[in-house]
């Protein structure tokens, strides 16, 4: 008897829990149970952390999912014992004891990063940190490039804002040593260098797919593309 995993979709910076819905409708069309939790987007050790806890609490196998930024996290919760399977979607694959500053910092920048609009946010002590959004206007090029322009001027203005710390903090852990990885690279990804999305897959030995115009956003542009690899991954790790 098997026993199909529930998949755990991990959203990146810079949009929400929301960017999944195409993708949840395709896996939840096959029968997949799927959950697509709301990432903090305050520190990797602590995202990690809250990703870790909803898997573990979850019953039977779970399929860790994350796009951009939630790679980082997948990486890093991936070691919880139920988790059988991790899936990157244009995503970062972090080396343990290597922060996403060193891996970013192999390759040449994305426009991104000249593109980013700095906040701040109150954290214990009365201090304040530093989060960023991606100034509206270059949001559509930059992230979303292959989705309709009144989709795009809709997420431009919700973002998620993600702390600046996330970027010099060294993942505790690498659970694709272990675990066995998918990756799918976004090929006209503006704002991870896709690169570094090659990279990372190779180095991880992960099953990969390109799939050649998809902006960063190709959970939303792409979604039944995005679902196959989920399912390939779920079919492997039933």
């Amino acid at each position: 008897m098997t026993t199909t995993p529930t998949v755990l979709l991990v959203h990146g910076a810079f949009a929400d829990a929301g960017s999944w819905s195409g993708v949840v409708a395709e896996l939840q069309n096959h029968g997949i149970p799927v959950i697509a939790p709301p990432n903090p987007l305050r520190g990797l050790a602590s995202d990690a952390a809250y990703i870790a806890s909803v898997a573990a609490q979850l019953e039977g196998p779970v399929v860790l999912v994350g796009h951009s930024y939630g790679g980082a996290i997948i990486t890093v919760a991936g070691t919880v014992e139920n988790v059988v399977g991790l899936v990157y979607i244009a995503a970062y694959v972090p080396e343990e004891g290597e922060s996403l500053g060193e891996l970013q910092g192999r390759f040449p920048l994305s426009p991104l990063v000249s593109n980013l609009k700095q906040w701040t946010y109150p954290v214990e002590g009365g201090e304040t940190a530093v989060e960023v959004t991606i100034q509206a206007e270059a949001f559509p090029g930059i992230f979303a490039a292959d989705v309709p322009a009144p989709v795009t001027k809709a997420l431009a203005v919700s973002q998620r804002p993600l702390a600046t710390s996330v970027f010099d903090e060294p993942a505790a852990a690498a659970a694709w040593q272990t675990k066995p990885s998918w990756a799918l690279v976004a090929g006209a990804d503006e704002a991870i260098n896709p690169e570094v999305e090659r990279f990372g897959a190779k180095r991880a030995g992960a099953t990969t797919v390109e799939l050649e115009g998809a902006s960063h956003a190709v959970a939303v542009s792409r979604p039944k593309e995005v679902a196959d690899l989920i399912r390939d991954a779920v079919r492997a790790t039933s």
